[in-house]
C-alpha cells in the first residue's frame, strides 16, 4: 500500500463518530448480517444508527422472541446471533434467552440498554443490574464505560462468545455511551491472556484411546452437540465407518451422523431407542465426543456404563469428570481429535459381533407407535410423513415438550445444522422464533417448526414476523388441549392427578394465525393428515399446520427418572 493511500485509511478510520456510529462500525466489521431486537428509551441513540440500514434489523416481538431468533440463527449459521434490547425489562425479559444459549453452547452478543452513566446505581427508570443477573448465565459480561473501548469490547465479545465452549456474551451499554464520541480505531486483535482454549489433543492421549479402541471388544461413540458445534460429522462418520463402531447421540447431537447410516443406533436416554440405551448399558469403551453426560441421558450416574472405560474428549475442561467418573480424559476440539484418529489410528480390532448384537437390538426394538383411531391423529405419524416428503432435508426447530421427543425419534436427521431445539434448559416458547432464526440464516432451506398448544401460547405473536420478513416457516402445531409432558408425568407418578396440566378453553389457533397474515390448515381427522400435509407443504409461504392429536398419547419408551439406561418403560 503507497503511503498516501494509508494515510487517508488511517485519517478515515480515525475520524471522529458518535458510539453509536462506533458500535455499528464494529459490527459490521465483525460481518454481522442480522440485528434481532426491539427498540426502548435507552438505546434510542442506537436504533438511530440503525435507521441507516447498515445491518438488517429484525423486529422482534418481545425480547425472548428476538434472543430465541438469535439462537436459532446462530445454530444453524454458526455465526453469533446478535441481539439488542432496551434497559431493566427489555433486557430482564431477554435473560431467559441467554441462559438457554449458555446451557446449549450457542453464541450470542447481547447488548442491554442501560441508564445514563451519571445515573447508574441511583435507582433510574429502567435501571437493572444486568452485570450481576447475567454473571452466572453468559461466558463474560462488560459494561462500556469510555466511549473509546466501544471497538474492544466488540470484538473481545465475539471472539469470546464464537471460540472455545461457545456461548452467549452481554455488554451493558449506557444511553451516553451512544451520544459521546471517539476516533478510536476498529480493532484487529485480541488480547486476552488468562482465556485459553486448546483445540489439538495430546499425542500421548490419541496413543492411549488407540490402545483402547485395539483392545475393546464392545466400543460405542456417544456423539454429542460438540461434533454438530465443531461441524465434524463427515469425520465423525468415516471414522466409525471404518472402524465399524456403533454410534448413539445425545438429543442436541441428533444430526451428528445420518439417520440412515446403519451404525446408527439412535439418541438415547430417557426418550431414546432401546438399542442406543442398551449400547451404553453393555459397551465396554464409551467414546463421548462432546457431550455433557446430562441428566436426561444419564439418569443414574452410578449405574451409567457401568462396565466401561470412559474416554470423555470435550472442549471444555470443566465437563469432564463432573458427571460420570472419566479413565480418560481428552480436552480438545471434537474435531481435531477425529482429524488425528482419521489420519493416525489404525486399529487391529474388529466389532463384528457386537455391531450384530446392536443391530438386531435396533431392528427388533424400533420407535414405533399405534395405527390412528377414528378420532385422532398420530403425532408420530404426521413426523415421520413430513420426514418423507421433504427427504430428511428440513430444519427442525421445536418447542419443549412431548412434539419436541416425537420429532427427536421419528424425523430422520442428516446435516450437522438441522436440529434446532432447547435441551439444557428446555425453554418453552423456543419454538417459532428460533424458526425465524433459522429462516434467516438459510433462505434456501425448508424450515419446519414443531411445537404444542402450550409453548405455541408463549411465542405466537412471532408470527407476525413471517410474512413482514417473507419467512416461508411452516409451524406444525401439535394440538392434544394440555400440557402433554407434564400431564404424562402426572399420570405416570401423581396417581392420575391432573393439576392444571389441561386447558379448558383454547383460541382457535386457525383464525390467530390468520389474523397475522399466515395461511392456516387444519387436520382434525386421521383420513386427512397425509393430503393436508401435501397441501401445506406445496404452498408457497408461511404457514400454520394444526394437527389434532389425542390428549392421552404418551411418549415411549421412557426411563423414570433416577433409573438406570436399561430400565426403559413403554417398549411395547
Amino acid at each position: 500500500m503507497s503511503k498516501t493511500k494509508e494515510s487517508n485509511k488511517q485519517t478515515e478510520t480515525l475520524t471522529t463518530r458518535s458510539g453509536s456510529d462506533l458500535l455499528v462500525e464494529a459490527l459490521v466489521h465483525e460481518d454481522v448480517d442480522f440485528i434481532f431486537g426491539y427498540p426502548g428509551g435507552a438505546v434510542l441513540p442506537l436504533y438511530d444508527t440503525f435507521y441507516d440500514e447498515k445491518i438488517k434489523h429484525i423486529l422482534a416481538r418481545h425480547e425472548q422472541g428476538a434472543t430465541h431468533a438469535a439462537e436459532g440463527y446462530a445454530r444453524v449459521s454458526g455465526k453469533p446471533g446478535v441481539v439488542v434490547v432496551t434497559s431493566g425489562p427489555g433486557a430482564t425479559n431477554a435473560i431467559t434467552g441467554i441462559t438457554d444459549a449458555y446451557c446449549d453452547s450457542l453464541p450470542l452478543v447481547v447488548f442491554t440498554g442501560q441508564v445514563a452513566t451519571p445515573g447508574i446505581g441511583k435507582d433510574a427508570f429502567q435501571e437493572a443490574d444486568l452485570l450481576s443477573m447475567t454473571t452466572p448465565i453468559t461466558k463474560a459480561n462488560y459494561q462500556v464505560k469510555h466511549v473509546d473501548d466501544i471497538p474492544r469490547i466488540v470484538h473481545e465479545a465475539f471472539y469470546l462468545a464464537n471460540t472455545g465452549r461457545k456461548g452467549p456474551v452481554v455488554i451493558d451499554f449506557p444511553k451516553d455511551m451512544g451520544v459521546l464520541t471517539s476516533s478510536a480505531p476498529l480493532e484487529e486483535e485480541v488480547h486476552l491472556p488468562s482465556y485459553q482454549v486448546t483445540e489439538n489433543p495430546n499425542k500421548e492421549d490419541i496413543q492411549q484411546l488407540s490402545q483402547y479402541l485395539n483392545h475393546a471388544k464392545q466400543p460405542v461413540v456417544l456423539a454429542g452437540a460438540g461434533i454438530n458445534h465443531s461441524k465434524s460429522n463427515d469425520l465423525l462418520t468415516e471414522f466409525v465407518t471404518h472402524h465399524q463402531i456403533p454410534v448413539v447421540t445425545t438429543l442436541l447431537g441428533l444430526g451428528a451422523i445420518p439417520y440412515e447410516n446403519p451404525l446408527f443406533l439412535g439418541m438415547g436416554g430417557m426418550h431414546g431407542s432401546y438399542a442406543s440405551n442398551m449400547a451404553l448399558t453393555e459397551c465396554d469403551l464409551l467414546i463421548n465426543l462432546g457431550s455433557r453426560f446430562d441428566d436426561r441421558l444419564a439418569s443414574n450416574p452410578n449405574e451409567f456404563a457401568p462396565n466401561a472405560k470412559v474416554v470423555h474428549i470435550d472442549i471444555d475442561e470443566s465437563e469432564i469428570n463432573k458427571v460420570i467418573p472419566t479413565t480418560l480424559g481428552i480436552v480438545a476440539d471434537c474435531k481435531k481429535v477425529l482429524e488425528t484418529l482419521v489420519t493416525e489410528h489404525q486399529s487391529h480390532a474388529t466389532y463384528k459381533e457386537w455391531v450384530d448384537h446392536c443391530l438386531d437390538n435396533k431392528s427388533k426394538h424400533p420407535f414405533k407407535y399405534k395405527e390412528a383411531n377414528d378420532t385422532f391423529c398420530r403425532p408420530q405419524e404426521a413426523i415421520e410423513y413430513i420426514g418423507k416428503i421433504t427427504n430428511g432435508e428440513a430444519i427442525i426447530t421445536t418447542d419443549v415438550g412431548q412434539h419436541q421427543m416425537w420429532s427427536a425419534q421419528f424425523y430422520p436427521f442428516k446435516h450437522h445444522s438441522q436440529w434446532v431445539t432447547s435441551g439444557g434448559l428446555g425453554t418453552m416458547g423456543f419454538g417459532i422464533p428460533s424458526a425465524i432464526g433459522a429462516q434467516l440464516a438459510a433462505p434456501d432451506k425448508t424450515v419446519i417448526c414443531f411445537v404444542g398448544d402450550g409453548g405455541f401460547q408463549m411465542t405466537n405473536q412471532e408470527m407476525a414476523l413471517l410474512p413482514e420478513y417473507h419467512l416461508n416457516v411452516k409451524i406444525v402445531l401439535i394440538n392434544n388441549g394440555t400440557l402433554g409432558m407434564v400431564k404424562q408425568w402426572q399420570d405416570k407418578f401423581f396417581n392420575q392427578r391432573f393439576s392444571h396440566s389441561v386447558f379448558n378453553d383454547q383460541p382457535d389457533f386457525i383464525k390467530m394465525a390468520e389474523a397475522y397474515g399466515v395461511k392456516s390448515f387444519l387436520i382434525d381427522h386421521p383420513n386427512k393428515l397425509k393430503a393436508q400435509l401435501d397441501e401445506a407443504f406445496n404452498y408457497e409461504g408461511p404457514a400454520l399446520i394444526e394437527v389434532r392429536i389425542s390428549p392421552a398419547e404418551p411418549v415411549n419408551p421412557m426411563i423414570p427418572s433416577g433409573k438406570a439406561n436399561h430400565e426403559m418403560e413403554g417398549l411395547e
